[in-house]
């Protein structure tokens, strides 16, 4: 008897860990049954904003593990998922709620943004639980482009922010990704910190900032980039200047792209910097439109039409051309381009609106996730580009 009781508890732990295995798989499987059937960009825009606002208090955690067998095992190590990521993913999906309500009078959003806000900070406005890297940066920035609040009141957490990046600024006057990398310059780094820090430079009269901005971007310009090609690597080294990781890995350029054409936009038409800026903007838009694919994407190493296509780098390089077609002579150029990334995005996406097949979280320069799924940052883009085109 008490080993027959042994072995029914035996085979209902060997269950539950297969079920922890299998339902995941399952659930994409199902989620994906009539996935790509929209073709109105209006029904399209409707259906992820919704749930962008559904997420953006009940974030969706990320896999960091690619495993997909004996997941248990990392979940009783604390490897499965990090708050840490959560940041970008968040500041994504803020930042196209804030492009909704710019052009909207959604109550219901507006009201879940608060909740948020509430969540994040404390009653003077201060970090509720302070970051202590700069990929918090993004998400301040996100705060700064909520036209219906008073963004002066949270300046305390904005000026808390523009010290955790000083904290992070090396000896060559660029900023590290994390303090425990100094010696390395990450493309990550430009998206997190570059709008944020001319945003708050031109709001608040620190031309430092918007200096410190311009000199990331230019030292990865000059260090960071593959020559005539101009893509970025995924890093480089501070004391060598020799370049890490892949060349075209396609969320790096996202990243890059974001970092870029945020800070242009953010630069006042008549600021010392803005032409400089403008020509990396033409630049790196005539480069990256030359690797998208015949159905609209960019795979998630840009340089090979055999890799698969990710949703993320789609959604961040659609967000830099849809801007970038200001720009004299881009203009049809990038409209185009940015019109089938579009409709790529569209067939991707899964009938309840979750925009589908982004990339899993990177594991370290070089090591990339080969898992495609939903991502928050993916679905935040999405709804800043349609709500940005303000289709109706």
């Amino acid at each position: 008897m008490f080993l027959q009781e042994i072995l029914i508890l035996f085979l209902g732990i060997i269950t539950v860990i297969m079920l922890i295995d299998v339902v995941p798989i399952f659930k994409d499987w199902l989620n994906r049954i009539h996935i790509g059937r929209y073709i109105n960009k209006i029904e399209w825009k409707r259906s992820i904003t919704e749930v962008g606002i559904n997420w953006l208090n009940k974030t969706p955690k990320i896999k960091v593990t690619d495993n997909t067998r004996l997941v248990v095992i990392d979940m009783l190590k604390g490897n499965y998922t990090k708050s840490t990521i959560q940041h970008w993913q968040e500041a994504a999906i803020l930042l196209g709620l804030a492009e909704h309500v710019k052009n909207s009078n959604d109550e219901n959003c507006k009201q879940e943004i608060i909740k948020y806000l509430d969540n994040k900070f404390d009653k003077q406005f201060q970090w509720a639980e302070k970051p202590i890297h700069v990929d918090g940066a993004i998400l301040a920035y996100a705060i700064m482009k909520l036209n219906f609040i008073e963004t002066d009141k949270y300046k305390p957490a904005l000026d808390y922010v523009w010290e955790l990046i000083k904290e992070h600024t090396g000896e060559d006057g660029t900023v590290g990704y994390r303090k425990s990398m100094m010696n390395y310059r990450y493309v990550d780094t430009i998206g997190f910190i570059c709008p944020f820090l001319v945003a708050y430079g031109v709001k608040y009269n620190k031309e430092e900032c918007i200096d410190l901005a311009v000199k990331q971007l230019k030292e990865y310009e000059i260090y960071g980039m593959l020559g005539q090609h101009h893509i970025p690597c995924h890093a480089y080294k501070v004391d060598n200047k020799v370049p890490l990781g892949l060349y075209g890995w396609g969320r790096g350029l996202g990243w890059y792209a974001i970092g870029l054409i945020d800070a242009w936009n953010e630069l006042p038409e008549k600021h010392k910097y803005k032409p400089l800026l403008e020509d990396s903007v033409r630049v790196f838009a005539k480069a990256i439109i030359g690797f998208q694919q015949p159905n609209g994407s960019w795979n998630w190493t840009i340089t090979r039409t055999e890799a698969r296509p990710d949703s993320s780098t789609t959604a961040t390089l659609a967000w830099f051309l849809i801007n970038a077609s200001k720009t004299e002579g881009l203009s049809a150029l990038s409209i185009e381009s940015a019109e089938k990334a579009i409709n790529y995005l569209m067939s991707v996406t899964r009938r309840y609106g979750a925009v589908d097949f982004s990339q899993g979280d990177t594991k370290d320069i070089g090591v990339y996730s080969m898992l495609f799924s939903i991502l928050p940052f993916t679905q935040g883009f999405c709804i800043r580009i349609i709500n940005h085109l303000n289709i109706r």
